[in-house]
């Protein structure tokens, strides 16, 4: 294997941190972006990969011989999506069998594109998982279809707001707010007779399950400044719900769940 220049040291630096940025911003675990790209970078011919993540941030080194490329690049949060991340693994197992060169890592990457379910889909699933929790919570029949049509408007509201860019805590509270506006209006018309679980049921679209799962295995795993600041974005998006849900109830008098 021939050796590796400075610059072309530089374009595997960029290559390899190009790929961490794009898994850490759509929901992977901080070991496994750390893994990833040290088997990138052994892949591309550097002798190690050191890398220190931030929530906001990623610093990453790439050391060969005598010389060393460090670079940084800021993460910009995104929706999850584990097809990104599985797609750059997926780039990752190929070039560690064929070998190539940092510009086909370029390449890929650029055109890896999130893999979307149909949204009208995700709204019916969304709906019908969070009427069967109302199901689970003895609500009388009534219950499961107002759960159904209010979490799937809920739903269709927080993709639309997420089409035009709205900030996530935004989002989370304007969709809180709503879903938690319809179902006071069922208490209000004595539709059924478990009112109290259409509320509690029709914003669990809106639980952050991802981000507290990765916060407790980041700081589980040594990644504690990763597991602190993804517990507390959990935590803002928990009160930004929890706003909207208060909020509405203040509105329509409504004394709790």
């Amino acid at each position: 294997m021939s050796e590796i220049t400075h610059p072309e040291q530089t374009k595997i630096t960029q290559a390899i941190i190009k790929a961490a940025v794009l898994m850490l911003e759509f929901g992977a675990e901080s070991i496994l972006v750390e893994q990833t790209a040290q088997r990138l970078g052994n892949a591309l011919g550097v002798n190690s990969v050191e890398m220190s993540l931030i929530p906001s941030a990623i610093v990453l080194t790439t050391l060969y011989n005598n010389q060393s490329v460090t670079t940084t690049r800021r993460v910009h949060h995104k929706p999850i999506n584990m097809s990104i991340v599985c797609d750059v693994q997926q780039m990752v197992i190929e070039m560690e069998r064929t070998k190539h060169d940092a510009d086909f890592v370029m390449l890929t990457i650029k055109d890896i594109k999130p893999n979307h379910y149909n949204r009208w889909l995700v709204v019916f699933m969304v709906g019908f998982a969070c009427a069967s929790f109302s199901k689970l919570q003895h609500g009388d029949l009534p219950a499961f279809f107002i759960t159904f049509a209010v979490a799937s408007f809920a739903m269709f509201v927080r993709q639309e707001l997420n089409r035009k860019r709205f900030l996530m805590m935004i989002t989370f509270g304007i969709t809180s707010f709503i879903a938690t506006t319809l179902a006071s209006l069922v208490i209000l018309l004595n539709i059924s007779t478990t009112p109290n679980i259409i509320l509690a049921s029709s914003v669990l679209l809106l639980v952050p399950g991802v981000p507290f799962v990765n916060s407790f295995l980041d700081s589980f795993k040594g990644y504690l400044s990763m597991g602190w600041g993804r517990w507390l974005q959990a935590i803002l998006l928990t009160i930004a719900s929890s706003s909207g849900i208060v909020l509405a109830m203040s509105i329509f008098n409504i004394k709790g769940w």
